[in-house]
Parts: structure tokens; C-alpha cells; sequence
């Protein structure tokens, strides 16, 4: 998956923390938590050269590339986001929540792609949840409508929050 696919399912995560925490979306607290999920989202993909990721955080991912660490394999582990959930700790609930669950959705959506993710890594298997011919191709015409439909739930679950009888 893009950049852009992976900011947008860290948006929706982002939402779905903010509704879950009764929070409102009117507030300096909810714009820095969507903004959280739009980095947090896409930030599994410091492990690709030449990614967004790679290139705003570079000595994290030069790092990386002198571990010989590959793409979809540590960064999108189940290791190595039960070692995020505690390094986050110090933020507040709900930035703690919002990056957790943005980061999560990374691998996820993965999960959809043919190549799928070394999901328990350091193990060699990689996961995936649709087989070959129904899985999205990264930077495909399926991926540009699964990324539509994730802006679509972003448009819609804030103004559900707000309620239509209350806009009129």
C-alpha cells in the first residue's frame, strides 16, 4: 500500500479512538490526535528505502538498512508493537491510543497485499489475508478504491459524531 492509502486508515484510526474516548473533534486535542494517525499510520514503512518514512526519519532508517532489516518484516511485527505500546506510554490516553491504534492499522491493511507481512517476525512466514487474485496490488486501481472508501468512513465518522439533527 501508498503513503497516502496508509495516512488515510491512520486517519480513520485516529476517528475511531476519538469517538471510543467520547471525545469531540472540535478541539486542539482531536486535531493533534488526527494528525498523530496520519504519521502514525503510514510510519511502518521507515523500513523501505526510499518511502516518505525513510526519508523524514533518515538515521532511523539508514539504521535499519545497516541491520539488514527488510521491508513488511520487523517494522510491521507483533513484536515490535508491543515494544511501541510501552515506549508510548509516556503520552496522554489518548495520543497513547491514537498512535498505537494508527500504527496498527499499517500492518493490517498490509495484510490485504500479496506479499503480505512477516507479522511474527523474527519468524520467516509471512501472513496475508486475502489469497493472490483477490489481494490489492500496491499502487493498483483496487487500492485507490479501498483508500476512497477509508476517506469516505474519515468523512462520515465525524459528522455521525456531530449528528445531522443538531447541523439544522
Amino acid at each position: 500500500m501508498l503513503q497516502k492509502t496508509h495516512s488515510a486508515a491512520g486517519l480513520v484510526a485516529a476517528e475511531l479512538v476519538i469517538v471510543y474516548h467520547e471525545g469531540s473533534f472540535w478541539s486542539w486535542e482531536a486535531a493533534g490526535a488526527l494528525l498523530l494517525g496520519c504519521l502514525a499510520g503510514p510510519l511502518a514503512d521507515v523500513d523501505k528505502q526510499g518511502s516518505t518514512m525513510a526519508k523524514l526519519l533518515f538515521p532511523v532508517s539508514a539504521l535499519l538498512r545497516l541491520l539488514n532489516v527488510r521491508h513488511r518484516t520487523m517494522t510491521h511485527s507483533i513484536v515490535f508493537i508491543l515494544t511501541l505500546m510501552v515506549l508510548s506510554l509516556p503520552l496522554s490516553p489518548l495520543y497513547h491510543a491514537v498512535f498505537i491504534a494508527a500504527y496498527l492499522s499499517h500492518p493490517l491493511i498490509d495484510l490485504f497485499n500479496e506479499q503480505g507481512v512477516h507479522l511474527f517476525w523474527p519468524l520467516k512466514a509471512r501472513v496475508r489475508l486475502l489469497p493472490k487474485f483477490l489481494a490489492i496490488d500496491t499502487g493498483s486501481t483496487s487500492e485507490t478504491v479501498f483508500r476512497w472508501m477509508l476517506l469516505a468512513v474519515g468523512i462520515w465518522l465525524p459528522v455521525s459524531a456531530i449528528g445531522f439533527p443538531r447541523l439544522f
